[in-house]
């Protein structure tokens, strides 16, 4: 890192940055302006200059006194997972899946307020948006999005919550609030989310965690299928029990390769 500083090529004001994310853990989910600049090795004033800075850019936010990160900094995270090579390493267990349900499967990251698909095996065309990866459908809508947001710590999902603003896409869309909460709560209680034609009609899906060492939910996987061929009681008979299975094994794999 000095061979990189004298070259003029090390950037020591992202690198003070990037410490001042670190700073904050599940130990420490709050700091002040003081404890940042103790923590990391800086000045107050430098602390000061990082910390408005993250803020205006949506990673940070203040009471007054004490900065908390804001759920915009797991887009970092989520953009590395993304570049794993993650459809090389769970396309088999999506193939044996989807052969297995014979429906389409995906895998989505969460980067609030959507969801970002990094890997997807089709079947057959059943929505009138093309997805692929890279695709972003609103989370609160989707059964991935739902796991995703059960993952979330409550201050996170708070702050989403706070700032939610729904979309009726189908007359089935869940709108409000209270209700948005509910069924989160439920996903998070169950260990699955199942989503009826609120997307769009004629869609359902069902979606389970795949969870990191820690058991952090870092994406999810789910089964969708047209509304002809499917039921949510079908859905929970037939899906859950192979997806949870496909889930821990991609989990595994990614787990044992040091990609989560």
């Amino acid at each position: 890192m000095p061979g990189d500083a004298s070259t003029g090529t090390f950037l020591q004001g992202l690198e003070r940055g990037l410490a001042v994310i670190r700073a904050f853990s599940a130990d420490t989910p709050s700091l002040t302006l003081s404890e940042v600049a103790r923590d990391v090795g800086i000045t107050p004033a430098t602390a000061r200059r990082i910390l408005l800075t993250l803020e205006q850019l949506g990673y940070v936010r203040s009471d007054g006194r004490r900065f908390s990160l804001t759920p915009r900094v797991l887009a970092l995270g989520w953009a590395y997972l993304s570049s794993l090579e993650l459809g090389d390493i769970a396309g088999p267990f999506m193939e044996e899946l989807s052969a297995k349900t014979r429906e389409s499967c995906s895998i989505a990251t969460l980067d609030l307020p959507d969801i970002v698909y990094v890997a997807r095996v089709p079947t057959s065309r059943i929505m009138t948006v093309a997805l692929g990866v890279g695709a972003r459908l609103p989370a609160y809508v989707t059964s991935m999005g739902r796991v995703l947001l059960a993952g979330l710590p409550e201050d996170e999902l708070s702050a989403y919550l706070s700032s939610f603003e729904a979309a009726a896409l189908t007359e089935y869309t869940v709108t409000s609030v209270d209700d948005l909460r509910d069924v989160i709560a439920k996903a998070d209680a169950d260990g699955y989310a199942l989503v009826d034609q609120e997307l769009e009609l004629g869609l359902r899906s069902i979606a389970v965690p795949i969870r990191d060492s820690r058991g952090r939910a870092v994406a999810a996987l789910n089964v969708s299928a047209h509304a002809s061929r499917s039921t949510p009681d079908s859905l929970r008979e037939d899906v859950l029990e192979p997806l949870r299975e496909c889930a821990d094994q991609i989990g595994t794999a990614l787990r044992r390769r040091g990609r989560i």
